[in-house]
């Protein structure tokens, strides 16, 4: 994604085209993006050799999920209607893992019946209502145990997820209670120990300290794991002044942590895989002008990207055709939704602007379309795939007749 001759292109076609065509405001993703960050994603770790399930949560297009599934990567989903879209792309069972704090009865049960991979567990009561369906089954089924490892990953508060005082997996007491009680049973397996300490991570620092965690309570536990699902997390460059995270040092700790303990890797890239690969593209409706602020009113809200109002993120946001000429003001690019958390990006400075004009907002291809919403009763954004020269619609702009 660059500038030719001051228009900002996708591949090799203009986003301004691309929002005429279509309309705003509009999704759109780079599939030879998305090509890229699997193959630099698999290079990076292959002398681990990971199974890569690729995290549904962070981008659930049926068509975006079969690129993904051709390139054999799998899937790690955390309710039954993720499992079913992975399943309707393709992904084979056997790569798909099934994690999240509260699966319901039929959930569990719906898992067991397509003989998914792992199914990661998060209670002691999740754990007895998979042995009820094991017995109704007669099957022995294979589970993970989710450890809460006490880390803080350093990544945004509403984002972190490997804490105590947070609601995922177990605590190690609770965790080495449960080894001891089931490591015997006639009805199930536990062939993996699960992790995951948060999101947007972008230091290889807290992967080593949850790697350390890891090995001492293996050796607590005294039991041979198949399977060490590390998780996700893996952060991108949202802006100039973002690090990335180092994959090749996160590689090197675990290639050590595999020095002692035997056993296969399990990698959930989500971020890592979509984010930089889509763009929101918004029409400015109105611009405001206050003696101090330049208010840029589009026609993208919150409840097409919640991001911003949620964690407080920023996306970079660019204009379609590049003009040199620059107004010193603070612009706040805002939506038209009836609440002040209603806004994108404040910067002091950016390009002249004028009414009508077609603006990108960077880095969405993840947790932006799977986090919209009808609110105020706006319609959800259509959904564009790009490659090269060709463009495909790979979800329809809602009308609001269906809606109502």
């Amino acid at each position: 994604m660059n500038y030719k001759k001051n228009n900002f292109h996708i591949e090799n076609i203009p986003i301004e085209k691309i929002a005429k065509k279509f309309g705003t405001p509009t999704y759109c993703y780079s599939l030879s993006t998305i090509k890229k960050n699997i193959k630099k994603f698999k290079n990076n770790f292959k002398t681990i050799n990971p199974l890569i399930c690729f995290s549904v949560k962070s981008n659930s297009n049926l068509f975006i999920l079969k690129e993904i599934k051709k390139m054999g990567v799998g899937a790690d989903v955390v309710s039954k209607g993720e499992l079913l879209i992975a399943l309707k792309a393709g992904i084979n069972p056997k790569k798909i893992v099934f994690s999240g704090v509260g699966k319901t009865y039929e959930e569990l049960k719906f898992a067991i019946e397509k003989k998914i991979l792992l199914i990661n567990v998060e209670s002691e009561s999740e754990l007895n209502q998979i042995e009820k369906i094991s017995k109704i089954k007669k099957r022995k089924i294979d589970v993970g145990l989710r450890l809460n490892p006490n880390i803080d990953a350093k990544t945004l508060k509403k984002i972190s997820t490997g804490k105590n005082e947070e609601k995922f997996g177990l605590i190690q007491k609770s965790f080495l209670k449960i080894i001891e009680k089931f490591k015997n049973s006639k009805n199930l397996k536990i062939k993996c120990l699960s992790v995951h300490i948060g999101s947007q991570i972008t230091n290889h620092r807290p992967y080593e300290k949850m790697l350390n965690v890891l090995s001492s309570v293996i050796k607590k536990a005294d039991y041979n794991f198949e399977y060490i699902d590390l998780g996700g997390g893996m952060g991108i460059k949202y802006n100039e002044n973002t690090k990335v995270l180092n994959y090749k040092k996160y590689n090197s700790i675990i290639k050590k942590f595999l020095n002692k303990n035997k056993t296969k890797i399990i990698l959930e890239p989500g971020r890592s895989i979509v984010g930089n690969s889509g763009l929101l593209l918004t029409k400015i409706i109105y611009i405001k002008e206050t003696n101090k602020i330049n208010f840029v009113i589009l026609d993208a809200a919150m409840n097409d990207l919640i991001r911003p109002a949620l964690y407080g993120s920023k996306h970079r946001i660019i204009a379609s055709k590049l003009n040199r000429k620059i107004k010193r003001k603070k612009h706040e690019f805002v939506g038209p939704i009836c609440e002040t958390t209603d806004k994108f990006l404040s910067l002091s400075k950016f390009q002249s602007l004028k009414e009508k004009d077609i603006l990108a907002i960077c880095d969405v291809g993840a947790y932006g379309m799977v986090l919209s919403s009808n609110y105020n009763l706006r319609t959800k954004p259509a959904e564009i795939l790009i490659n090269k020269f060709s463009l495909k619609t790979i979800t329809r702009r809602q009308k609001l007749n269906t809606i109502i």
